[in-house]
């Protein structure tokens, strides 16, 4: 079943659609984080839409197998960020839900996407071509992001109920970011390596 489903995701019809979906869960996502960026010194730009740009990645990886190309850089990044990011928003949801916070439609349609999110990075891993020192300096981008995030401030909003536990929050995203990295390390590891249907 699980191999069907890895050459069902491999065929260029579906890359094309899962294309497209993301394209437009990218430009909501920048719609989203919108009122942040204006409040956003320049330099810390970058590192301030954190879903979104880790959906742009994945267009991107998702456009160069399209066209039967790799961009192994691009894939770690795109791998482990997606995972890193749609996991912290769905507990980041929960979290504030389990507070106190209200729970309504749009905080569900962002737990089913944010999953969507990191699953789609995880499955494509065979596809991938993804070396160790691709990861190193993954590593190194996603950790200094999160000292970007929690020592200057510019962590993406969360509930009010549970702001007051930033600090853990912030323990919790350092520590995500290091498992977000190994998981994508030992997948790569492990996996047999598939190529996209080309017709």
């Amino acid at each position: 079943m699980f191999s069907y489903i890895l050459t069902i995701i491999g065929q260029r019809w579906f890359i094309a659609i899962l294309l497209i979906i993301n394209i437009l869960g990218t430009i909501y996502g920048f719609i989203w984080y919108e009122s942040q960026i204006v409040n956003t010194p320049a330099h810390f730009l970058i590192f301030v839409p954190d879903s979104p740009s880790a959906s742009l990645f994945f267009c991107i990886v998702l456009a160069a197998l399209l066209f039967g190309n790799n961009i192994p850089f691009v894939e770690a990044l795109a791998a482990v960020t997606l995972l890193k990011y749609g996991v912290w928003a769905v507990v980041m949801i929960l979290a504030a839900a389990v507070a106190g916070s209200p729970i309504g439609p749009l905080n569900y349609m962002l737990i089913v996407s944010h999953l969507g999110m990191a699953i789609q990075g995880l499955l494509y891993t065979p596809y991938y071509r993804i070396k160790a020192w691709h990861l190193i300096i993954v590593a190194i981008w996603t950790l200094h992001n999160d000292v970007i995030d929690y020592i200057y401030e510019m962590h993406p909003g969360v509930a009010g109920s549970i702001y007051p536990y930033i600090q853990e929050i912030a323990y919790f995203t350092f520590w995500l970011s290091i498992i977000s990295l190994f998981t994508v390390y030992l997948l790569n590891k492990q996996s047999v390596e598939r190529q996209v249907e080309v017709k």
